[in-house]
């Protein structure tokens, strides 16, 4: 793995940065099936108990684990959310969005193609964030490679659409 002028990262730390890609790759796979398993239990629940009932159970669900979490994981520094740049706190409103989308649509098209809409959604976006830096983020410039990944996933869209 070559070390980028952007990061600021020498070659000592290229091998570990190596196995903790390789560490983390699975784990990220393994939270992409689990969002498929949520859009499993969202969509009865959401036909069951109302869309928004449904976000919000699942939401409070999880502040709970993450209270306990932060109960019993020792001392660390609260959040300073008066000095945080405000556009920083839109992943607040963009979490619960995204579950009551996915409440809303699974039921009705299905959970893979719920998840490759989503994925579709996802790639593109996160490629342009690559691309441009946004938000704070290390520029990586869209390739030949990237463009061509993002056809395939709009493939497999349509493919699962008319599947």
């Amino acid at each position: 793995m070559q070390a980028s002028a952007l990061d600021g990262v020498g070659a000592a730390s290229a091998k570990p940065r190596t196995v903790l890609r390789l560490l983390l790759l699975p784990l990220v796979i393994f939270a992409g099936m689990g969002l498929s398993v949520e859009a499993g239990l969202l969509g009865p629940l959401g036909v069951q108990v109302g869309h928004l009932w449904a976000t919000l159970s699942i939401f409070g669900v999880g502040s709970a684990i993450l209270f306990l979490l932060l109960l019993f994981s020792g001392r660390q520094k609260g959040p300073a959310l008066t000095d945080l740049p405000r556009w920083q706190l839109i992943g607040g409103f963009l979490g619960p969005m995204y579950v009551v989308v996915l409440t809303l649509a699974t039921p009705h098209i299905g959970i893979a193609m719920t998840m490759i809409a989503i994925l579709s959604g996802q790639v593109g976006k996160s490629v342009l964030i690559d691309h441009f830096g946004w938000f704070g983020t290390a520029r990586k410039r869209v390739n030949a490679e990237r463009w061509i990944a993002l056809a395939l996933i709009m493939v497999a869209l349509v493919l699962i659409a008319r599947g």
